[in-house]
């Protein structure tokens, strides 16, 4: 089985997440990635003005995933931020009936390239994006993945993730939000290396 590492997303590895976006025509029509981080909903943007608009964004810190690498390649990620981040989700209205306290942390989606699918990319991503949380300083995370036991579902369509991926990676089932969508929940401390990191460059003692 092939032996996948993850990297984070940001401005040195931005290249590699726009070669695997632009090999798979933009990404569902060439959303780019950017559905989740916008609050205006008219959707008339080009793929041209989404990358551009995503580009921005990772270069100024404001955009999350752990990327998925095969050697030099990279092969998939899942998308994660905090909620100002990413304001959007599907089934909003379901979601927001409860009067919901918003998590520190989303993770919104999950992509696997030609050639990866079913390959266990996005549980790789998911173990990555959960490790840059606790070095991001931890908190309570949701998601939003898809139930399918009993069922068949591409796994090109599993944008969300599936529901026992999440719960082998320590997420509770919180509530249903659609007919086979979750709203799952787990909660992560702080990496203990970066809290000694921050207090050791701080001059003071990990506590």
């Amino acid at each position: 089985m092939t032996k996948y590492d993850t990297r984070a997303l940001d401005a040195s590895t931005w290249q590699d997440f726009a070669r695997l976006v632009e090999a798979n025509n933009g990404v569902w029509g060439g959303c780019w990635c950017m559905w989740y981080h916008q609050t205006d909903q008219s959707g008339k943007e080009s793929p041209a003005a989404r990358r551009k608009a995503k580009e921005h964004l990772v270069r100024a810190g404001q955009a999350h995933a752990a990327l998925v690498f095969d050697g030099d390649d990279c092969v998939g990620w899942c998308q994660f931020g905090p909620t100002n981040e990413l304001p959007r989700i599907h089934n909003a209205r379901a979601y927001l009936a409860a009067d919901p306290v918003l998590p520190d942390w989303r993770i919104t989606c999950f992509f696997s390239g030609k050639g990866y699918r079913g390959q266990g990319v996005a549980s790789v991503a998911l173990k990555g994006a959960i490790a840059q949380i606790k070095q991001l300083g931890g908190g309570r995370i949701e998601g939003y993945p898809e139930d399918i036991a009993g069922r068949k579902a591409s796994p090109a369509f599993l944008f969300n993730g599936s529901l026992a991926m999440f719960e082998r990676n320590g997420f509770k089932r919180s509530r249903l939000i659609g007919k086979h969508k979750w709203v799952v929940t787990r909660s992560v401390s702080q990496s203990m290396a970066r809290s000694r990191s921050k207090t050791d460059c701080q001059g003071g003692r990990p506590e």
